[in-house]
């Protein structure tokens, strides 16, 4: 990857840019439009949010400020989990456009999957929701259908009775935390990795060690991070609405890892997961 506007190529041809813009936690207004206005200013074609996030009519906001084509970006958002089922996600697809002001999204994903500790019929409710996916899919309101914090155990019970294959995955990956096993089922099947918290959510920018590799290459400990991801073959979604971390985060393509590097940065000193695990979610 040599620019923001390289790109990864999902499952069904479409290509999506090798780093996306977050919003979670951004406050909705003026916050959220001027972030994502100032990311796509910076470069970014890339933007995350999600229907849980309350932040859809901002995000909007700030892409048409932007104005750039609409045609040149890709924008993400997400089903929460209230709206699980067919006929819910069909509803909760339309809300979103229409909070965000866009005629379709690129991609649409499932937030969570539902978990045993909530419904003894779990894997039907996740498939019903996947079957109005795909409906989304075909309706062209996305371009690309994915999941989010969906782990092996709930893509092999999907992916066995989907007609379609999701195209993405977006899970909590950071150095500390490599979700090994399920990126290498998403690589084995075709699935994209994004990867949210990709600075574990701040928790790494003070390690020593990243802080020590990150200096023999003149960055800061969130431009390795980044480049980190990128050279694991997943795609980081970091946030900021500082305009000048905004713009850091995109300086990652003048510097390579070195094959030394990167396995000090697998090994460094285990962060425990900073989000919530998916087999746990009570909501």
């Amino acid at each position: 990857m040599n620019s923001l506007f390289d790109t990864f190529v999902l499952n069904n041809g479409l290509k999506i840019p090798c780093i996306g813009f977050g919003t979670w936690q951004t406050p909705n207004g003026k916050v959220a439009a001027d972030s994502v206005a100032a990311a796509i200013k910076a470069g970014y074609r890339h933007i995350d949010t999600a229907a849980v996030y309350a932040n859809e009519e901002g995000v909007g906001e700030g892409i048409r400020r932007s104005e750039v084509e609409r045609e040149k970006l890709f924008v993400t958002t997400k089903l929460w989990n209230k709206d699980r089922g067919y006929e819910n996600t069909l509803k909760a697809i339309d809300a979103s456009l229409l909070h965000l002001g866009l005629d379709y999204v690129d991609l649409y994903l499932i937030h969570w999957p539902a978990n045993k500790k909530q419904f003894l019929n779990c894997d039907e409710i996740n498939l019903d929701t996947w079957r109005a996916m795909e409906a989304v899919y075909d309706s062209g309101k996305a371009r690309a259908i994915g999941v989010s914090n969906f782990l092996v155990h709930h893509l092999e019970k999907l992916i066995g009775k989907a007609k379609i294959k999701p195209m993405t995955d977006q899970i909590e990956f950071h150095p500390g935390y490599l979700q090994e096993d399920t990126v290498s089922y998403c690589k084995r099947n075709g699935i994209i990795v994004e990867a949210y918290s990709p600075l574990g959510t701040g928790k790494l920018l003070g390690d020593r060690e990243l802080k020590k590799i990150a200096s023999r290459y003149d960055k800061s400990v969130a431009q390795l991070c980044i480049r980190f991801a990128l050279q694991k073959g997943v795609l980081p979604l970091p946030k900021s609405v500082n305009p000048d971390r905004i713009k850091e985060n995109a300086d990652v393509f003048d510097f390579i890892i070195s094959d030394e590097d990167m396995k000090l940065i697998e090994n460094v000193k285990k962060l425990s997961k900073v989000g919530c695990h998916p087999d746990e979610v009570t909501w």
